[in-house]
């Protein structure tokens, strides 16, 4: 699991034990928290599944909506939290759930669970990765390094063959490789992926085929009346690498896309990866311009009043699937706390 999420986990023993959670949700002024999620998978993560990150199982998103309730929290569309916010008194504490991305394992998986709960939650959706054409390339680089016991490295002309034998090897590889796709420009990025994905003949367009609901599919999952459906740009780029005027583009064009597909223009939008590396205050006020209600990131925090203000940079909490341990609930859902750790990071 590496260093730093060994160093998360114990950070989530000691506050668990502490019961610093429960303090910081008497102490703090946060109203709530939005949740990030991706996959919903029944599977245990293979020993090498530096992704597993973005998955939990069924059975761990079910006790969470039951947790949650138990701890006195509302689970509230994106809607009503804003109508929660702007409450001049503090009512009880809420929940929204968000996923990204539209991965096909949502309709399978998480959908049943969310309607026994009756839970409404958002769904962001990439309109290329629909279409079939997405690239879904940190799955990509993970699936490859997988099953290859070496790997050939090409950095300025120069061809490095890297060991990938063993289960640190591959997340050496992986951690070099990801890294090396993040800080690169997109047309940089994309030559690369396809070059890389190429050379080992992995068919990206198939796996987003696989990976992902097609419109079909994803018009029965936003059918629900629980789902609101909200923007993730077209391609998924990072758009902070992106000119203003394709990054405005990646914005509009996603919304007219599912507009043309379900008669709704969504009202609300998340930034691809979501980090400071992905997305700052030109693209906050990208968004604000495109009309978007509300756009979220991935920056850890919970949600106060004076996010009314800033309603283009949301921060969120991810149900991370390294932590998929029952009594960490009650830390996830602690607002105070990941506004205190938003702080030390940034």
């Amino acid at each position: 699991m590496g260093l730093k999420y060994a160093a998360i986990r114990t950070a989530f023993e000691l506050l668990w034990l502490s019961r610093m959670p429960a303090l910081f949700n008497l102490l703090s002024r946060s109203r709530g928290v939005i949740f990030t999620l991706h996959r919903v998978l029944p599977d245990e993560p293979a020993d090498f599944s530096p992704n597993a990150i973005l998955q939990v199982q069924p059975d761990f998103l079910d006790f969470c909506l039951e947790r949650l309730r138990d701890l006195g929290l509302d689970i509230v569309s994106m809607d009503e939290a804003l109508e929660r916010l702007a409450a001049p008194k503090r009512g009880r504490r809420f929940v929204v759930l968000t996923f990204d991305d539209a991965y096909r394992d949502n309709l399978r998986h998480a959908l049943p669970i969310l309607q026994r709960h009756e839970a409404p939650f958002t769904l962001y959706v990439p309109t290329a990765f629909v279409d079939g054409v997405g690239q879904l390339w940190w799955q990509a680089i993970e699936d490859i390094i997988a099953r290859q016991d070496a790997l050939a490295f090409t950095e300025n002309g120069d061809t490095e063959y890297v060991d990938t034998r063993t289960i640190a090897e591959k997340n050496d590889a992986f951690n070099r490789l990801y890294w090396r796709l993040r800080k690169l420009p997109e047309p940089e990025r994309l030559a690369l992926l396809a070059e890389f994905t190429g050379n080992y003949g992995y068919d990206l367009d198939r796996q987003c085929r696989d990976l992902i609901m097609d419109w079909q599919e994803l018009r029965l999952f936003a059918g629900d009346p629980l789902c609101t459906i909200g923007a993730h740009t077209v391609n998924h780029y990072e758009l902070a690498k992106l000119p203003a005027e394709q990054a405005h583009n990646e914005m509009i064009q996603s919304v007219e896309v599912i507009e043309a597909q379900f008669g709704i223009r969504p009202a609300h939008f998340s930034y691809p990866l979501g980090g400071p590396l992905s997305c700052g205050r030109r693209e906050f006020d990208l968004a604000r311009n495109a009309g978007f209600r509300t756009a979220v990131t991935t920056r850890p925090g919970g949600l106060y009043p004076h996010h009314l203000q800033r309603l283009t940079e949301l921060p969120r909490v991810s149900l991370n699937g390294h932590f998929q341990q029952r009594r960490y609930v009650e830390v996830f859902a602690s607002g105070g706390l990941f506004t205190q750790l938003g702080r030390a990071m940034g």
